[in-house]
């Protein structure tokens, strides 16, 4: 039963969510007014407002002008449902948990936005970065000291990228809106959790770089956001990291 409602409770998340990724972007409440069709602004009757299920019982179509609904809305739903069971089985009933669910779903909002207007909004990133330091002061195991030296270190080594990039390639090498993400990210994962995140979103911003340039015609100057290669890092280093580094470790004992 634990299971099952924090499945459900993930999916009605995820449609707040849903709410934050198409708004928050274009400066909307995400209060009022309450859900509708982009396209024809009907107000979205509660029952067609179920996580998933209304998406299959209208066939993916708008009930009053049968316009698309796009397929993210449920994905990001469903994301949420999975994600937040992984998490509970991660770290159980505890204050993490209650730490890692929001830390989450500001991940997913930020890989929607930024691959769909290659932004990251303020508005997520600036009060994480408060509230991961807060967090890591009282709930997280990581400690203050921690959290802070992760906040300024993530935040540091892209802005000193960013700084470099204008002086010798004059050109922008990293954007305000992922010095503050990696930032928020090192706030809550700490100096070792943002070090772990920047390597592997690098690593696979470069293959799937590669991959991109390869079966799609894109070349080096495309640009490409690099705030879901961020959020993957970042969750991967919260479910695995521990793992990640004792594997690192032991390649020096063999």
């Amino acid at each position: 039963m634990i299971d099952l409602s924090i499945f459900l409770f993930g999916l009605v998340v995820g449609s707040f969510v849903n709410v934050c990724i198409y708004r928050l972007p274009r400066n909307e409440s995400i209060v009022f007014p309450s859900s509708h069709c982009p396209a024809c602004k009907t107000p979205v009757k509660p029952w067609h407002n179920i996580p998933i299920v209304s998406f299959l019982l209208l066939l993916g179509k708008c009930h009053s002008c049968k316009g698309k609904i796009h397929w993210k809305y449920p994905l990001v739903e469903l994301l949420h449902g999975i994600g937040f069971l992984f998490i509970l089985r991660q770290f159980g009933p505890s204050y993490e948990t209650a730490v890692y669910l929001p830390l989450f779903s500001a991940l997913i909002a930020i890989i929607f936005i930024d691959l769909s207007h290659q932004i990251i909004p303020d508005v997520i990133t600036l009060p994480g970065m408060i509230i991961g330091v807060l967090a890591g002061s009282t709930i997280l195991p990581s400690g203050f000291l921690n959290s802070v030296i992760g906040l300024f270190l993530g935040g540091g080594i892209f802005y000193l990228v960013a700084v470099l990039s204008l002086k010798l390639l004059k050109k922008e090498g990293m954007g305000g809106g992922d010095i503050k993400l990696i930032a928020m990210i090192g706030a809550f994962l700490g100096w070792q959790g943002v070090l772990l995140t920047i390597f592997l979103a690098s690593l696979s911003g470069t293959i799937i770089g590669i991959l991109m340039i390869i079966f799609r015609g894109k070349n080096r100057a495309d640009l490409i956001p690099f705030g879901p290669y961020l959020a993957f890092g970042a969750l991967t280093s919260l479910f695995w990291g521990n793992g990640i580094f004792s594997w690192y470790l032991s390649l020096g004992r063999v």
